[in-house]
């Protein structure tokens, strides 16, 4: 009789609480399309895309990095969350920008969690790993879906091949492998020790052909009517931005 009445209680706030979770998760979403419904997050200008590209480039750099180093598992688990969020984004129209580039993200904070957290050591797996993503956004491209989050993450991918490349040039890597086993008190005399290195003929040339590429590319894709370019474009240029905060640190 007890466990009856305990069952028939229970039976009958079953549909009161459905129902305010239905009404919190609409209210949610309500709220979600009137944000996401203003130009930081469904740009109808250009200056807003670039923007955009810029700061979710920055996102594995800044706040990707320290997590990774404490949690690299939670790091590759959180990549599910961004894509359910993608998912559950892109299904309506008004949310449908964001939760596309919040695809192209979670392939490159896949990809960053996956390196940073076993592989930072050998910085020839790199570009290897950060190219996970690639065969993906490439049929994705061509089949015509997910133009903003792949190119957001092509953009993020080719910026950091050539930041790769001009370490290859400059034979980096060695400092690269030493600042990934050297203890933090230690850390900044090995990036000022490999800045030197750069501070040559050959180092500020390259750098700045590698600029020059960039910004080119990324000029196309200002110029472009797409908002997928404008990411894209963002993207190239945030990437510059972050080579050039960490050559300010280096030289203090």
């Amino acid at each position: 009789m007890h466990d009856s009445t305990c069952f028939n209680t229970i039976a009958l706030r079953i549909p009161a609480v459905v129902s305010a979770q239905s009404g919190f998760l609409a209210l949610a979403r309500r709220r979600l399309v009137t944000v996401t419904d203003k130009p930081w997050l469904n740009p109808r200008s250009t200056g807003f895309g670039v923007a955009l590209g810029i700061i979710f480039v920055s996102v594995p750099v800044f706040f990707e990095a320290p997590l990774v180093r404490a949690a690299p598992g939670l790091s590759v688990l959180l990549t599910g969350l961004w894509v359910w969020g993608s998912v559950w984004l892109g299904r309506q129209p008004q949310t449908a920008f964001a939760g596309d580039l919040l695809l192209g993200l979670s392939w490159s904070w896949l990809a960053g969690a996956i390196y940073w957290g076993w592989f930072r050591w050998e910085p020839l797996w790199h570009i290897p790993i950060e190219s996970i993503g690639l065969p993906v956004a490439l049929w994705g491209l061509y089949r015509g879906w997910g133009k903003v989050g792949h190119w957001f993450y092509l953009g993020s991918l080719l910026g950091t091949a050539i930041t790769d490349i001009y370490f290859y040039r400059l034979h980096l890597m060695p400092y690269w492998r030493q600042l990934m086993v050297a203890p933090p008190a230690e850390a900044m005399g090995i990036v000022q020790t490999g800045f030197r290195q750069i501070q040559t003929s050959e180092g500020v040339g390259l750098a700045v052909m590698c600029a020059l590429v960039l910004l080119t590319l990324a000029r196309q894709g200002w110029r472009s009517p797409h908002r997928h370019f404008w990411v894209f474009s963002g993207t190239l240029i945030g990437t510059l931005l972050v080579d050039g905060l960490f050559v300010v640190l280096a030289s203090l």
